[in-house]
C-alpha cells in the first residue's frame, strides 16, 4: 500500500525546488572535495554545474528510455518505472561527476528486473548491450551493492500502472464511455512521459495514473470530469483541490518537457570525461589498482579461510585416530 510505503516516507518530495537543492548539495560536495586546490575559475571551467548535471542526467534518461524500449525479451512497463525511480534517486544523492550515468543506467535496469522478478539471466542482460559486453557484465555487477545501498534499501516502486488497470475497470463499470480500452495508448505514451519528468519523485502513483487517464480521455474527445468529481470523490469532495492540482502539475510537467540540445550534450560529455572521479572510472589505472587490490584481499581471505578447514580436518583426523588406537578413551555404558 502506497501509503505506508517507504517510497511516501522517504522518496516522495513536496515541490520540485527541494529536489533542486539536494542536487545542488550533491554538486557542491563534489567540487568542494575535488577541486579544493583550484580557484573559483579554473572550477567553473573544470567541473559541470548544478545546471549542466541536470542536463547530462535528462539525457540518460532518455538513454533509458530508449534501452528498455529495445530489450529482448519485451520488458514489462513496470519494471522500466522502477529503474527510472532507482536512476532518479541515485543522483538525488549522488554527483554524475562521482558517478557516470551510463554505467549506473544500465545497473537501474538490471536490478529493477531482478526486484520485479523479470528474469533475465546477466548473460541475456547484456546481450541487449552494444560493446564489450564482458566489461559490462563487470561494471553492472560491481555496482549493484552500491546501488542498493544508495536506494538505503527501499527497493519496493509502486508505479501508476497497477492504479490505471482499476481506472479503466472502474470506467466500464460507472461510466458511459464506449470501449475504454482505446485510451490505452494515450495513457502508455503519458506515462512514458512521466519517466522524463520529476513526477514520480513528487507525486502518489494513482495520481500520475488520473492524471494519464484523462490526459488520454482529452485525446479522444472524451469529458470524465463528472466521473471524477461525482463518482470518484461524490462522498470525498474535500479532497477535490488537492486531487485536481497534482494532476494539473503533472499533465504541466509532461506539457513542458525540453530535450536537451545535441551540441550542448555533446560538449558536456566531453567536459565529464575530464572532471569525473577516477577512482570510479573502469578505464582509469586508478581503478584498475583499486579493483585488482581488492581481488588480492579476497585471495588472501581465501587461502586464510582454507588453511583454517585443513586445520580444523587435521585436528579431527588426529582425534579420531587417538580414539581408534587406544581403547582407554572409549566409554561404554
Amino acid at each position: 500500500m502506497y501509503s505506508l510505503s517507504s517510497q511516501k516516507k522517504f522518496w516522495t518530495f513536496k515541490t520540485e525546488q527541494e529536489l533542486a537543492e539536494l542536487r545542488v548539495k550533491q554538486n557542491v560536495r563534489f567540487i568542494a572535495k575535488h577541486g579544493a586546490s583550484m580557484t573559483e575559475e579554473q572550477r567553473q571551467a573544470h567541473f559541470l554545474s548544478a545546471d549542466e548535471e541536470r542536463l547530462l542526467l535528462k539525457q540518460y534518461e532518455l538513454q533509458l528510455k530508449e534501452f528498455c524500449k529495445r530489450f529482448e525479451p519485451p520488458m514489462p512497463k513496470y519494471v522500466v518505472g522502477t529503474a527510472f525511480h532507482y536512476f532518479k534517486r541515485f543522483y538525488l544523492n549522488n554527483s554524475s561527476m562521482d558517478y557516470h550515468p551510463k554505467e549506473i543506467l544500465a545497473t537501474c535496469v538490471y536490478l529493477a528486473c531482478k526486484v520485479e522478478e523479470f528474469n533475465v539471466s546477466i548473460a541475456q542482460f547484456v546481450a541487449n548491450i552494444k560493446g564489450d559486453r564482458v566489461k559490462a557484465m563487470d561494471i553492472i555487477l560491481s555496482n549493484e551493492l552500491l546501488l542498493m545501498q544508495e536506494l538505503n534499501y527501499y527497493l519496493t516502486i509502486h508505479n501508476p500502472m497497477r492504479p490505471i488497470e482499476g481506472f479503466l475497470i472502474d470506467i466500464k463499470t460507472r461510466c458511459n464511455m464506449s470501449n475504454p480500452d482505446r485510451l490505452r495508448p494515450g495513457i502508455e505514451d503519458f506515462i512514458d512521459k512521466t519517466f522524463l519528468t520529476d513526477a514520480p519523485l513528487m507525486y502518489a502513483p494513482s495520481q500520475i495514473a488520473l492524471a494519464a487517464v484523462l490526459h488520454a480521455a482529452s485525446k479522444e474527445q472524451e469529458n470524465l470530469d463528472s466521473y471524477v468529481t461525482e463518482s470518484l470523490f461524490g462522498s470525498a469532495k474535500d479532497k477535490l483541490p488537492v486531487l485536481i492540482e497534482a494532476v494539473r502539475r503533472v499533465r504541466s510537467m509532461v506539457r513542458t518537457i525540453e530535450l536537451p540540445p545535441k551540441d550542448r550534450v555533446r560538449f558536456l560529455e566531453k567536459k565529464l570525461e575530464k572532471c569525473r572521479n577516477q577512482e570510479n572510472n573502469p578505464d582509469s589505472q586508478i581503478y584498475k589498482q583499486r579493483m585488482k587490490k581488492m581481488y588480492e584481499d579476497e585471495d588472501d581471505l581465501d587461502v586464510m579461510g582454507s588453511s583454517y578447514h585443513m586445520n580444523v580436518s587435521d585436528a579431527s583426523l588426529d582425534v579420531s585416530q587417538l580414539n581408534t588406537t587406544n581403547p582407554a578413551n572409549m566409554t561404554v555404558d
